[in-house]
């Protein structure tokens, strides 16, 4: 676990405004008219700290940033932000240690341990985003194999996908193991002459997917929406058996496409019950793909920090968030 104390009460050049020192005559007056000041531009400081987990993709940092940014500009929180993964993250509500987890997918087991079993977390709603998870190939590749998008005709494929680490079997290239995936399950039950590779993150996903377009290499890869990435890249979804309620309830039994995802967001039981304007505050947020992706881009392509990305969109986008604050 990696914990960060953001920056608070940076002003919107990104530096702190420093103060010349003062003499005892002029002290006075100098904390009179920081007093003033600070009653003046200060946000009313209306609760103490915010635990945002920090799942490791652009799309949920981009979300994270936004809302981040509005509790300590809008609200006068400070914002911890803690890294983990999708699963510790949950584990997290139960140590205490996490408030908010700000774009869940799916995780219907550990809603049933945190949420109903536990009770130590409960749902704040949608944060707006539609997610989907399936397994794409290149647009050239697509192109030139019509019928690669049909899963029944991947095994006639598998050579094209073969790879030094899984030899005569085609390769399905992941991304971090902790991200939500049935893969392995699905080549098992789909009986595929293929292997799962895991490239340990979103970023060896991208780089993956510019790579097989750019020099037209074969590529089989999970991968997902919201995603800036497909607004520069042309990648087509491989058709899986049609998701149908419950094909899904045995992990080891899959042998179906991913549901289609309303992403939500999950918060600690404490922090619904005591979190006060914060709490309003995450649990009105709701924003669109095009409105993340935009953000992400940013973080990644765009040269910003997340905090720069954040405050760049908020600027912008007064009309989205105003009616996210607190009545």
């Amino acid at each position: 676990m990696r914990l960060f104390m953001r920056r608070k009460n940076v002003p919107p050049g990104g530096r702190r405004r420093t103060a010349p020192a003062a003499g005892p005559a002029g002290l006075a007056v100098l904390l009179l008219l920081t007093s003033c000041s600070a009653q003046q531009a200060a946000p009313e400081r209306t609760g103490g700290t915010v635990r945002i987990a920090i799942n490791d993709w652009a799309g949920y940092r981009a979300s994270a940033a936004v809302l981040a940014l509005l509790l300590e500009r809008e609200l006068g929180y400070e914002v911890q932000e803690v890294e983990l993964t999708e699963a510790r993250s949950w584990e997290a509500f139960e140590q205490g240690t996490v408030d908010v987890i700000v774009e869940n997918w799916g995780r219907e087991a550990e809603k049933k341990t945190y949420i109903e079993e536990k009770k130590v977390a409960v749902s704040a709603g949608r944060n707006g985003n539609k997610g989907i998870i399936g397994w794409y190939v290149p647009q050239w590749m697509a192109e030139k194999y019509p019928d690669i998008t049909d899963w029944r005709n991947l095994n006639k494929y598998a050579p094209l996908f073969r790879t030094a680490k899984t030899g005569n079997q085609g390769q399905i290239l992941d991304g971090d193991p902790s991200y939500v995936t049935n893969d392995e399950a699905l080549v098992r039950n789909l009986d595929l002459d293929y292997k799962v590779v895991y490239s340990g993150s979103e970023d060896a996903l991208i780089k993956a997917a510019r790579r097989a377009t750019a020099r037209r290499e074969p590529l089989l890869m999970y991968f997902y929406e919201p995603q800036w990435l497909f607004t520069q890249v042309k990648l087509v979804k491989v058709n899986l058996p049609p998701y149908a309620i419950g094909c899904d309830a045995d992990a080891e039994k899959v042998a179906c496409d991913y549901p289609p995802y309303l992403l939500d967001k999950i918060v600690s039981r404490r922090f619904a019950d005591t979190g006060g304007k914060a709490y309003e505050l995450v649990r009105n947020f709701s924003w669109t793909n095009a409105h993340q992706n935009a953000v992400a881009r940013d973080m990644t392509e765009g040269g910003m920090s997340a905090e720069e990305a954040a405050r760049a969109w908020v600027d912008a986008n007064r009309i989205v968030w105003k009616d996210w604050m607190p009545r």
